[in-house]
């Protein structure tokens, strides 16, 4: 009897996967063929605007057409990220089709005419909106797609970035903070695999990185231990200054973005002024540093990512240029990602710490490239294995150590507001699954009721 029931259970398993598998490979390579055509198009638009500066002076007129293009044609699509989260959540109206090609074409029109966005939420929505589209097609069940849809963001993930593993473990980190959706494990693996290798075979490369070999500095405790525990001390301070950044960028974000909405009353005008600021901005540095993705340069000596890995690589106020930048950028509509954005902001601020704490530049860069964004997106692990398959396995430990701390000191924050806090980082007010942005309302509440308090009473008035 139990000889049946082992061997029902795992034909039952083998099944399982087979069906998962071959249900999943055909959305992978679909994804992931969009990933490849959208990363080269932004790369030609990128270098076109490189070739062509002047371009920048249409960005305002490149937000309206943003604006009425989501307007006509978007529909939902305007929720971005936060549409697809909300749908494996609580499944409502879907993902419609038209989000791949309406935010494909707006994230090359913010790229083209220089907006300091990313690609990682262009990717998403692509992985999302083709897996929505795939359930369909299968006629598949409410549970079902709900795994499929977390494979598509795993799909879309890893293929930008040349991230698989990453990718898959992202997927389910992201939806809830504190907990994993191991029940979409091997779905949201195979798509990271196969969204990476068809990225590859379409011809498209990442950038890489690599942290430089630094020699250890001899201790008093040397003859005890070959660990450097004030590398470590160092490391752990550095990573609280990243998890601030990391809040940093999530109030300014949204913070723009409501006080855009509320004092301007027509919604088109915000990205005129939103284009306007940046065209100020970049005229008052006299650099074009701080535009779009900040990968490659559009002149020798610019700050971008790779040259932060380097001493002098970046200038004391990068970072927090570029934070200006991005959320100015994304709260006043144009579209993109924040991630790439956050890999520059942590290289820069961990080339900065590197200098005022005397540590070895590439490995901070590294560890800030990582953990801003670990603390952005409330997801830890997925950044350290991040941090392993962008920069080896060597420094393991100072990846996790600089993720875990930069995640708790962000807060109860972030770049998605739909993300759940399914287990709060710390004994709080949130003891059940509330969004990041009914966190933020709690808390602004409970800071209202405690100011009031404070206020002085009205004496009355006597004659």
């Amino acid at each position: 009897m139990n000889d049946k029931a082992f061997l029902s259970e795992h034909f039952s398993i083998v099944k399982n996967l087979l069906r998962w598998t071959l249900l999943i490979i055909p959305i992978a390579i679909a994804i992931g063929s969009m990933v490849a055509l959208f990363l080269w198009l932004l790369n030609w638009a990128i270098h076109f605007r490189f070739q062509h500066p002047y371009l920048l002076y249409f960005l305002p007129v490149a937000g309206i057409a943003i604006y009425f293009i989501y307007k006509l044609f978007g529909g939902s699509s305007e929720k971005g990220n936060n549409l697809i989260i909300d749908e494996i959540h609580q499944p409502g109206c879907g993902v419609p089709k038209r989000m791949a090609p309406v935010v494909l074409i707006t994230t090359i029109i913010t790229h083209l005419f220089g907006g300091s966005a990313g690609r990682e939420g262009t990717a998403v929505q692509i992985g999302g909106s083709i897996a929505q589209a795939f359930a369909h097609w299968f006629k598949l069940n409410e549970a079902d797609t709900r795994i499929v849809l977390i494979a598509g963001i795993a799909a879309g993930f890893g293929a930008v970035f040349g991230t698989p593993l990453t990718g898959a473990i992202f997927a389910m980190e992201v939806l809830t903070i504190g907990r994993i959706q191991y029940n979409a494990l091997l779905p949201c693996l195979i798509a990271g695999i196969f969204g990476d290798i068809t990225v590859a075979t379409w011809g498209v490369h990442h950038t890489a990185y690599h942290i430089d070999t630094f020699a250890g500095t001899a201790h008093w405790y040397s003859a005890y231990t070959s660990f450097d525990f004030l590398l470590l001390v160092k490391i752990i301070i550095a990573s609280v200054a990243f998890g601030l950044a990391s809040y940093l960028f999530a109030y300014m974000v949204h913070g723009i973005k409501a006080f855009f909405v509320k004092r301007v009353r027509k919604p088109w005008l915000i990205p005129v002024i939103g284009g306007l600021i940046i065209i100020g901005l970049t005229a008052l540095l006299g650099k074009p540093d701080y535009l779009s993705l900040g990968i490659d340069p559009e002149y020798a000596g610019a700050v971008t990512i790779p040259s932060a890995f380097n001493p002098g690589g970046a200038n004391t106020w990068s970072w927090l240029w570029k934070t200006i930048y991005t959320t100015t950028t994304l709260a006043t509509g144009f579209k993109g990602g924040e991630v790439t954005p956050l890999f520059y902001i942590g290289a820069t601020l961990g080339n900065t710490l590197s200098v005022i704490m005397d540590a070895p530049v590439s490995l901070f860069a590294a560890l800030g490239f990582i953990a801003v964004f670990a603390g952005a997106t409330n997801t830890p692990l997925a950044c350290t294995f991040m941090g392993i398959e962008l920069f080896g396995s060597q420094y393991a430990l100072f990846f996790a150590v600089a993720c875990f701390t930069a995640y708790f000191f962000s807060g109860h924050s972030g770049i998605y507001g739909s993300q759940r806090i399914g287990v709060p980082k710390t004994i709080s007010q949130f003891s059940d699954s509330v969004t990041i942005s009914e966190a933020g309302n709690r808390r602004q509440s409970y800071v209202q009721k405690k100011l009031e308090k404070y206020k002085p009473k009205a004496k009355d008035k006597r004659d």
